[in-house]
């Protein structure tokens, strides 16, 4: 039997709420490079709490949707058997694993039109 121990905060220390992000198809750069850790674009919200993404030459619009099933984002944290320092990962057998709920997700921003090109107004020369 695997066990898993998850530990909540305690009363009076509340978990964040965090939001995801849903584009529907592919994100897609001139250069092959991992997105991770690099800036994608700017997220902003209309009066109307429409979320706008605006990516290079390309603006999206979406919806707020509650979660049917909320995510857990979670920590993974390994102990030595017996000893109560956190250990970083390396090969040794007797493992005490346990994870951390760090935040809860219970809304996406959903964008699931094309994007529409931005356009600048150019006066015409007369």
């Amino acid at each position: 039997m695997v066990q898993i121990i998850v530990s909540i905060p305690a009363e009076g220390k509340d978990v964040e709420e965090w939001g995801m992000l849903d584009l529907q198809g592919d994100l897609e750069t001139r250069h092959p490079v991992p997105l991770s850790g690099k800036f994608i674009g700017d997220l902003h919200f209309t009066q109307k709490d429409v979320p706008v993404l605006i990516i290079g030459h390309h603006i999206l619009y979406g919806k707020v949707v509650n979660m049917e099933k909320p995510f857990a984002v979670l920590v993974k944290n390994q102990k030595k058997q017996g000893d109560n320092s956190i250990m970083e990962d390396s090969n040794q057998d007797k493992k005490e694993t346990s994870y951390t709920v760090t935040a809860i997700i219970k809304k996406k921003l959903l964008f699931k039109s094309r994007p529409k090109p931005i356009i600048a107004n150019v006066p015409k020369k007369i």
